[in-house]
């Protein structure tokens, strides 16, 4: 909750900074989607990169050990 709870008050701050006269609702909760958003998606695509990381890892460690059989 504390993320959606920050999202919503920098997407607040950020739509009053704007000098709309509607308030700053929209950015509030345009802010706390962002947040609830970027809580899924950024491990996914941590969790992603680091294996990817292992799996190119693999294959160099899987390389050199091919190729020094092979010599």
């Amino acid at each position: 909750m504390g993320a959606t709870t920050l999202g919503a008050l920098i997407g607040g701050a950020i739509d009053a900074m704007s000098g709309d006269d509607d308030g700053s609702f929209d950015g509030a909760i345009k802010g706390a989607i962002t947040a609830n958003v970027l809580k899924v998606a950024l491990p996914v695509v941590a969790t992603w990169a680091i294996g990817w990381g292992v799996l190119k890892g693999l294959e160099a460690v899987s390389n050199a050990v091919s190729e020094r059989i092979k010599a």
